[in-house]
C-alpha cells in the first residue's frame, strides 16, 4: 500500500491535546490521527437530513389549532 502525503494546519491547542493524548496512549501522533479519520469515513453521519412527509405531527383533529407565527415564537423560545 502507498502512502499519501499531506500537511494540515492543526491550531496550536488542538495539536497539544493530541500529543498529550498520543503519549498517555503510548502511540505515536500519526495513529491517532489516521484513526480519528478512518472512523470519520467509515461511519455515516448521524445527522444526515431525512425527507419529511406530511404530515410531520399527526393529530385527531387537523386544523383545530389556529397558531400564527408569534404564538409559535413564544412557545419555541427563539431569541
Amino acid at each position: 500500500m502507498e502512502n499519501m502525503r499531506t500537511t494540515i494546519d492543526i491550531p496550536d491547542d488542538v495539536y497539544r491535546k493530541l500529543k498529550v493524548k498520543a503519549a498517555h496512549e503510548g502511540v505515536a501522533v500519526r495513529r491517532i490521527v489516521l484513526r480519528s479519520i478512518h472512523r470519520e469515513i467509515s461511519h455515516p453521519p448521524e445527522t444526515s437530513l431525512r425527507r419529511l412527509t406530511e404530515p410531520i405531527l399527526k393529530s385527531y383533529a387537523p386544523g383545530s389549532i389556529r397558531i400564527d407565527n408569534e404564538q409559535i415564537y413564544d412557545l419555541i423560545g427563539f431569541p
